[in-house]
């Protein structure tokens, strides 16, 4: 049977971001990259929020996110690579507490070279006709809702198109000659010993073993490399080896709001903030309910990433529930912003986030000729290319990764046996 370099399962943003530079490092190697979907990116991509910002509590995160998005401003600004990205940049919405609480994360990052903003309340009910004062609503108490005490507007984030994003490291790949399978279902690792002896059921744990490849619907894949880059359904594949990963799925939300009337549109096209002329991607408040703005359609994605009582559950079809909506993100939404009174959704979807439960942030490890890639609890778009360098890095068993920027980062900070990061904070 012919045999791979690697086989890399999941042809997601992180799965063709990892084929890619390892492609691009290993220009000979032979890369297969195998999706169960028909095209790329049409899992939990397809499914995001499609936003990055470069704010996070973790100093790793924030040099993941802001590596990669300097790439990113590199293909669209200087390669003139249409990835529809637009710097709406990221507003928060903070009480008095939790204003006190990011304040040293701010500081901190000041000083390593982010840029933000603080506004106070007047400011801003006066540009977005915001509630901030929420004291004399009776409901609003009995929901737990707090006064908006300040505002923080990180510059250096937005959103963009995640299939324009897919769509360059799928072609670039395919251009290198890497190899695609779509329609190929991978149902489970395939494990060989070193020194196969012919005995029924083997290997046994006296014989020295290693994931040989992928066994999928359409007949067994081999390799000297096996990269399990699946996102949610990564824990699938490791519980029946019997290999922890610390990652679990959990369903997330979006649901989709237009801007029918004067109020919402004033809203969506509020142009105090960037030179989009539209809303930051706007988060509330308490319950850190997300505004991502759409203004090329005219319309809003809401979300919320609720954690207790949501379950991790792995969905093949995750579905959005009319009542999440209805009963949970409209009765907070509404107090703050009153503009959305009365307004129901027009579209909803939902996706899985692959959340790493250790510290919020990607694992990246191998263990017997396998590389397991993922763990990025809902920013994946954002560190994508951060990753996939990371990941190649260990591929090529290098100690440093080289991000963009020529920034160096060690691989071992993102393992398990040897990591070195801190906890992340900043999950929405």
């Amino acid at each position: 049977m012919d045999e791979y370099d690697a086989v890399i399962i999941g042809a997601g943003i992180i799965g063709l971001s990892t084929a890619y530079h390892i492609k691009r490092k290993n220009p000979a190697a032979r890369i297969l990259v195998v999706d169960k979907f028909n095209a790329a990116g049409q899992g939990s991509t397809a499914k995001s929020a499609s936003a990055f910002r470069c704010l996070f509590s973790s100093y790793t995160n924030y040099v993941l996110a802001d590596s990669s998005v300097e790439f990113y401003k590199h293909l669209q600004e200087n390669l003139k690579i249409d990835l529809k990205l637009q710097w709406t940049g990221y507003l928060w919405l903070l009480d008095e507490e939790n204003w006190g609480n990011i304040l040293p994360v701010l500081e901190s990052l000041s000083e390593k070279g982010l840029k933000y903003k603080e506004y106070d309340k007047e400011d801003l009910a006066k540009k977005l006709c915001v509630n901030t004062y929420l004291a004399d609503d009776e409901e609003a108490r009995l929901m737990g809702l707090k006064d908006v005490y300040k505002g923080v507007f990180i510059p250096k984030a937005g959103i963009v198109d995640a299939a324009c994003l897919v769509e360059f490291y799928e072609k670039e790949f395919l251009r290198l000659g890497g190899e695609i399978r779509f329609g190929v279902k991978a149902e489970n690792l395939i494990i060989e010993p070193y020194e196969p002896l012919g005995i029924p059921d083997e290997p046994y744990f006296w014989q020295e073993s290693r994931i040989a490849g992928v066994k999928t619907d359409k007949g067994v894949i081999k390799a000297r490399k096996t990269i399990l880059a699946a996102g949610a359904w990564i824990p699938q594949f490791l519980d029946a080896l019997g290999i922890e990963c610390f990652i679990k799925p959990k369903k997330r939300q979006i649901f989709c709001i237009p801007a029918k009337n004067e109020a919402l549109k004033k809203l969506l096209f509020t142009k105090e903030f960037n030179s989009a002329g539209c809303l930051p991607f706007t988060i509330l408040p308490n319950y850190q309910i997300l505004i991502r703005p759409f203004p090329d359609e005219e319309v809003f994605w809401l979300g919320y990433a609720d954690e207790f009582p949501r379950a991790f559950k792995l969905e093949e079809d995750p579905q959005p529930e009319k009542n999440f909506y209805q009963y949970a993100i409209y009765q907070v939404l509404v107090k703050y912003f009153p503009q959305f009174k009365d307004c129901r959704p027009t579209s909803a979807f939902a996706g899985l986030y692959g959340i790493n439960t250790l510290d919020g942030q990607p694992i990246i490890f191998e263990e017997k000729d396998l590389i397991v890639v993922g763990g990025a609890s809902g920013s994946g778009i954002m560190k994508a290319d951060a990753i996939g360098r990371i990941a190649a890095a260990l591929y090529n068993s290098e100690e440093y990764a080289l991000l963009y920027g020529d920034r160096k980062f060690k691989v071992s900070d993102l393992s398990l046996k040897n990591r070195r990061v801190e906890q992340e904070k900043l999950i929405i």
